[in-house]
């Protein structure tokens, strides 16, 4: 039976897996035992010799206050405070050094008791035995101590004298011994760390071994099993490179029944289709948007001239007082700040999934919907792409500067934008040479009447309350108005979009719910209360240019009353 490709390299892998396997399980045990080894030294070896370091500290330091004290008590003057104070530190530090020796001989036994060692048990229970006998001098030490505090005391000069030469001769004793103790564990720990360093030293030697036939192995292996495949893969690599020249016309030749011919056979129906998507390719290749393109290449259904209706999201984007901006500046200037200018502004259209329909000018058209976003994320995702504008407009400001090449002398500039949601005809509108995927509809032309309606309003974003209405789970707004827009039949509620939720401020909060109330009494012609309303707006926020279009409006209807059928709809008269 032939063996196949895939039971070859399946082989191969296996083979490879379990050497790596052995390789690891190996290595990783290895590296434990390095790993133990190290946290005994810094657990047993290090603090041993730190604990017998600080017990001759405090042996010197206790010797220190015992002269002091002597001293003391010779003083004529009452110094009581004093020599207590002297006492207290000779007994602390006495008791420090006893317990600092225990510390020693307790990590030290710890050592002897670990079954992971250095083969020093012997050497470390010898050191045991030194230390304890150390403790012993220690008490003797003490002994005498007390002794000659009680001498002090008495004031027995001659016995004091006496008792201070033993006890230095004691502790001369002591320190000598703590020394060696000291010395020793040092060279044990030393010796630990030189025995961690070789056997870490064993562990990379093994491992370069195996890594070694693991190398060779496999090279010999895939030596082996290339030979057998290189004459039909260049037989692939030649009809690849005649495919990527252009030619998708190619057909390699099928040669065998194993998986290179099965995967011969994959290439050319891969050519076969990517025939058909070039061509649908040429087709769509002048629209804007490149992932118009991306998504309609596998839905061909969707180039249907006819087009179809759906609901959809519109966006217009448009920067205020542009014209008076450009008057003056080169036309190299110009082209860099609209450039700029549509990055900025277009980015974020794209990181919330919109599409770009068109580029007016300076002003720019985008739209949501299906098959590029869900039905029920649409609005949403468009009132975040007009928030993030909104922000990006500030950073594009401050760079104009750097990009006139002056800074300061142009006019302001601002940014308005309009959202309206609704049904729109889709699909491919435009010649039979040039053809544009876009939509067309009311809902696009109210979405620009509220672009420009922003003038009016001195707002910046206004959507329609189709649009508020879909995305009001995920952003703040406030109605402004209820107006009939050119071209419209109907009265629309429009609305004011004030940002994320849990991103807005409480006094913009506050302000929305104050004008609320405010449009209210003034759709009921209660001029007072909407008066009153509306001035408490502008206490809030001073400069808010909605309530103060609505005073100026109720000024005017206070000297001349409206029609009996007024309903609180504004014509807008401006496009």
């Amino acid at each position: 039976m032939r063996i196949t490709i895939g039971i070859k390299i399946f082989g191969i892998a296996v083979g490879l897996l379990i050497l790596m396997g052995v390789v690891a399980l190996l290595s990783m045990r290895m590296t434990r035992t390095v790993d133990d080894q190290l946290v005994i030294i810094d657990h047993n070896y290090f603090p041993a010799y730190v604990a017998l370091a600080q017990a001759n500290i405090r042996s010197v330091e206790e010797s220190a206050y015992i002269r002091r004290l002597l001293l003391a008590t010779a003083e004529p003057s009452d110094n009581t405070a004093k020599v207590d104070d002297l006492r207290q530190r000779i007994a602390n530090a006495g008791k420090a050094s006893d317990e600092e020796i225990a510390a020693a001989r307790e990590h030290i036994n710890e050592q002897i008791a670990d079954p992971l060692d250095f083969d020093d048990n012997i050497a470390l229970a010898r050191l045991d035995v030194r230390i304890e006998a150390l403790q012993e001098e220690r008490r003797r030490y003490e002994s005498v101590l007390a002794k000659l505090l009680a001498a002090a005391e008495l004031g027995g000069k001659a016995q004091v004298s006496g008792l201070l030469a033993e006890l230095d001769e004691l502790r001369d004793d002591f320190d000598r011994k703590i020394d060696a103790a000291r010395s020793e564990m040092r060279r044990l720990a030393g010796a630990a760390i030189v025995g961690t360093r070789a056997y870490q030293r064993h562990v990379v030697q093994i491992g370069l071994a195996l890594l070694a036939i693991a190398a060779l192995l496999g090279i010999t292996v895939a030596a082996a099993v290339t030979l057998g495949l290189v004459r039909p893969v260049r037989r692939l690599l030649a009809g690849t490179a005649a495919v990527e020249g252009g030619a998708l016309d190619t057909v390699v030749p099928i040669t065998s029944r194993d998986e290179i011919g099965r995967l011969t056979q994959s290439f050319n129906s891969m050519v076969g289709e990517l025939r058909i998507k070039a061509q649908i390719r040429e087709t769509f290749g002048k629209y804007v948007d490149p992932r118009i393109v991306a998504g309609l290449i596998d839905r061909p259904e969707l180039t249907d001239a006819k087009g179809s209706r759906r609901e959809m999201t519109i966006l217009f984007c448009d920067m205020k007082g542009f014209t008076t901006f450009s008057e003056g500046m080169t036309p190299a200037a110009l082209v860099a700040v609209l450039n700029r200018y549509m990055t900025v502004m277009s980015e974020p259209v794209r990181r919330h999934s919109g599409i770009i329909d068109k580029y007016i000018g300076d002003a720019i058209m985008a739209f949501w919907g299906p098959p590029f976003t869900g039905a029920d994320e649409q609005a949403r995702l468009a009132c975040l792409a007009a928030l993030d504008q909104v922000a990006g407009f500030a950073a594009f400001r401050a760079e104009l500067p750097d990009l006139i090449g002056f800074k300061r002398g142009f006019p302001e500039i601002d940014i308005r934008i309009g959202i309206a949601t609704g049904d729109v005809v889709v699909g491919s509108i435009g010649s039979e040479q040039t053809r544009n995927y876009t939509v067309i509809g009311d809902t696009v032309n109210l979405a620009s009447r509220l672009e420009g309606a922003n003038k009016t309003y001195g707002a910046r974003v206004l959507i329609s309350e189709a649009t508020n209405h879909l995305a009001a789970d995920a952003v703040e707004t406030r109605e402004i108005d209820s107006v009939l827009v050119v071209g419209k039949t109907e009265p629309q509620r429009i609305f004011e979009l004030l940002g994320q939720k849990g991103e807005v401020a409480r006094e913009r909060l506050a302000l929305r719910d104050a004008y609320v109330e405010a449009l209210d009494a003034y759709r009921r012609k209660d001029w007072e209360k909407a008066l009153a309303g509306f001035e408490d707006c502008l206490a809030i926020v001073p400069c808010d240019a909605p309530s103060k279009l609505f005073l100026e409006r109720i000024a005017q209807f206070r000297a001349t009353a409206p029609s009996v059928e007024w309903n609180g709809v504004w014509s807008l008269v401006e496009k």
